[in-house]
């Protein structure tokens, strides 16, 4: 199995399935060889950014795992994910994989309301960032009609206590603001460790061409859950700010997640791919140190 993108989600992955399985992390960081090599991977140096670095990727594996992100905003093509492209031709050069998981995001619905959404709505990015992971969908599912068992994971926030930034207590000691509940937005996680086991679910048992949502059963606004840690960790709940004043005291990143609202049903994930999560709700996971 091939592993691209072996960030911290990867190497759950890879806990979970060593020695069973023959793991090769692609890296393009020569420092993290040693570190990938210990954690009892195989590493292949190569760089989604440098197509000819790819070659030896081409009939190596029978199932991949990708989670690499796109890049960042680019001239002539913002909106285009080149690293999914390069993986998916290289790919394609030899054998292919029996199976292929791909790691997007939520943001492809864009914001729905606060309305439940399953795997049938249509997409709708609002920003470039989104945009590009619906193009990465797209080169997947193209990858998927030549022979691939491909599936996507539509994954939300990720949280771990072990996992860096993984945890609201930084913020909340940070005091930053939330949402008044009248202009609050729902918002949706996943336990690090669940997304892990849905991955492996995925590149098993997944479906053709099928997405799937990949979050726990919270129904939280964003305040809501912010209020939730706080209460957990024994800190000051965060101050409540009406969306009109928040435009001008937080940064544009963080307004763009209090500016979409949906509740993810996840169904197909325990249905079809049959995952029991750990951590069902929030509070369970920030309860067991998460």
């Amino acid at each position: 199995m091939l592993i691209v993108g072996c960030g911290d989600v990867g190497l759950r992955v890879a806990r979970q399935l060593l020695p069973r399985v023959r793991l090769i992390a692609l890296s393009s960081s020569p420092e993290r060889l040693p570190a990938l090599r210990a954690q009892g991977l195989t590493p292949l140096r190569g760089d989604l950014d440098r197509p000819a670095s790819l070659a030896r990727l081409a009939g190596l594996a029978t199932r991949v795992l990708h989670l690499a992100p796109p890049p960042g905003e680019q001239p002539g093509g913002w909106w285009r994910d080149p690293r999914t492209l390069a993986l998916a031709r290289t790919l394609r050069r030899r054998t292919p994989p029996r199976a292929l998981v791909y790691g997007s995001t939520s943001g492809v619905y864009g914001d729905c309301g606060g309305a439940w959404v399953d795997e049938t709505r249509q997409v709708a990015p609002r920003t470039p960032r989104a945009q590009r992971r619906v193009d990465a969908e797209r080169l997947v599912r193209h990858l998927g009609r030549g022979g691939v068992r491909a599936s996507i994971l539509r994954i939300p926030g990720i949280y771990a206590a072990d996992r860096e930034g993984g945890t609201p207590r930084e913020r909340l000691l940070k005091g930053t603001p939330v949402l008044e509940a009248a202009d609050d937005v729902y918002t949706n996680h996943i336990h690090a460790d669940d997304l892990a086991r849905a991955c492996i679910a995925a590149l098993w048992r997944g479906q053709p061409q099928r997405v799937y949502n990949v979050n726990d059963d919270s129904q939280l606004l964003m305040g809501d859950y912010f209020d939730l840690a706080a209460d957990l960790y024994s800190l000051p709940r965060p101050p409540r700010l009406p969306r009109s004043t928040a435009q001008d005291a937080l940064p544009l990143v963080l307004l763009s997640f209090m500016s979409e609202s949906r509740r993810m049903d996840n169904r197909r994930l325990k249905q079809a791919l049959r995952v029991s999560l750990h951590y069902p709700t929030v509070a369970s996971g920030l309860l067991a140190g998460g």
